[in-house]
């Protein structure tokens, strides 16, 4: 099974970093292989461009700009669920990122 990458987006891409370690940490954890990073709202195109993920997952301080993505990428586009993000629940925004990819 390939590989799965998960974009996560957030204002500055500061905020989001701890949430990709608790991820990484959870996607080693249940043996997934699975290439997650955060990235900044300025710079998530070249980003997709060169990544090529399977899903964007973005914060929830820039869930606006949901529906630009979806018109824009031809990938999922989910708002990480607030709860989550704000506990840094990393399990549960890996688990919502791989339902969705399938």
């Amino acid at each position: 099974m390939a590989a799965k990458t998960i974009m996560l987006v957030c204002s500055a891409g500061m905020s989001t970093s701890l949430l990709v370690s608790k991820m990484q940490k959870a996607a080693e954890a249940d043996g997934q292989d699975a290439k997650i990073f955060a990235t900044a709202a300025a710079d998530a195109d070249n980003k997709i461009a060169s990544e090529h993920p399977d899903i964007l997952m973005l914060g929830p301080q820039v869930r606006f700009m949901l529906d630009d993505f979806k018109k824009r990428v031809d990938i999922p586009v989910e708002v990480i669920n607030m709860q989550d993000y704000g506990m840094m629940r990393g399990e549960k925004v890996l688990q919502h990122a791989l339902d969705v990819i399938g």
